[in-house]
């Protein structure tokens, strides 16, 4: 099979587009072809420094298309079958093997583009959201990175849960078209303090939920948004800042909580969040939520790809196609 490829970590030029050995059929996988891979921003920090578990190394999180085999031990899913699929690495490239268990089956009236995109923003937000930040109709959420592919899906979920929403995002621009998905106010914080948005906006009281897939000093500025007995979660690292100590000293005294947030060890270690992305995908398929599709690639060109990822550039999901 043909995948993009890496001998080294670093930047968008170390991928290679080459032939490599088919993954092998373990007796609880599932082999699917490849139709679309959407890039998560996990993908991008492996690349930069993550393990290589082979080499040359596939990396890649999420990805969709056609069954063409099943081990032995697998029940409910045969060929033909369309499939999302999530896994630690592997999803760059024509062909993926995956555990049954990490495998939705696609629902009618769904693209296999779009289901692509549904698991890890749409399951990361939910859970983030409701699962770990409690949030209630009535509470105001803010969401930071609001034109990602978390962000996008967090605006829709906190807004059908009644929630208020704020979100952050880099320019003017890209915060009016969050409107349509359910955001209130927008907050542009290439032109002034995030906190001091958040704090006007709600009237000093500050935000109740506060999902943070940035990192870094941004983090610590999260924790400052935090209304009393707020909830922080954050879940990632996309400013790509060195971690820094947090000073919590203002947490006890507002009942505050902060709470790390990964999605794979929910998959791995629950069958909840299974269900709910499977709930989620349904959702999706009846449109009651949206996918956003910004750009596609062919996988030749994983490394523009992800250039382009890494420039700020996109508004919701960059899709490579094999």
């Amino acid at each position: 099979m043909k995948a993009a490829v890496y001998y080294e970590n670093g930047g968008p030029d170390v991928f290679r587009y080459e032939d490599v050995p088919d993954p092998a059929v373990g007796p609880d996988d599932v082999l699917v072809r490849v139709e679309a891979v959407s890039i998560e921003g996990g993908d991008t920090l492996n690349r930069q420094g993550g393990a290589l578990t082979a080499v040359p190394h596939i990396v890649g999180y999420q990805c969709a298309g056609t069954v063409v085999a099943t081990g032995a031990d697998v029940t409910g899913i045969a060929p033909g079958d369309r499939v999302v699929t999530v896994g630690l690495d592997g999803s760059h490239a024509e062909l993926r093997a995956v555990g049954q268990g990490f495998c939705w089956l696609i629902p009618d009236g769904l693209s296999t583009e779009d289901a692509a995109c549904v698991p890890v923003p749409f399951g990361t937000a939910d859970d983030c959201l409701f699962e770990f930040g409690r949030l209630q109709a009535g509470e105001t959420a803010l969401v930071h990175a609001g034109a990602s592919g978390v962000g996008i899906a967090a605006i829709q979920l906190a807004k059908r849960a009644g929630a208020r929403v704020l979100a952050t995002a880099s320019s003017d621009e890209r915060l009016e078209r969050l409107h349509e998905y359910g955001l209130d106010e927008g907050i542009n914080y290439a032109t002034g303090d995030f906190v001091d948005a958040v704090r006007a906006l709600t009237d000093g009281a500050g935000a109740d939920v506060v999902v943070d897939s940035v990192g870094g000093s941004t983090l610590q500025k999260s924790l400052q948004c935090l209304a009393y007995r707020g909830r922080c979660v954050t879940l990632g690292d996309a400013g790509r800042e060195t971690a820094s100590l947090l000073d919590i000293s203002t947490m006890r005294g507002n009942n505050q909580t902060l709470v790390g947030y990964f999605l794979g060890a929910e998959l791995f270690l629950s069958d909840r969040p299974h269900v709910v992305i499977a709930r989620l995908l349904d959702d999706v398929a009846r449109g009651d939520l949206q996918v956003v599709i910004d750009r596609r690639f062919p996988l030749e060109q994983a490394g523009e790809a992800h250039a382009y990822i890494e420039s700020r550039q996109a508004f919701g999901r960059v899709l490579l196609i094999p």
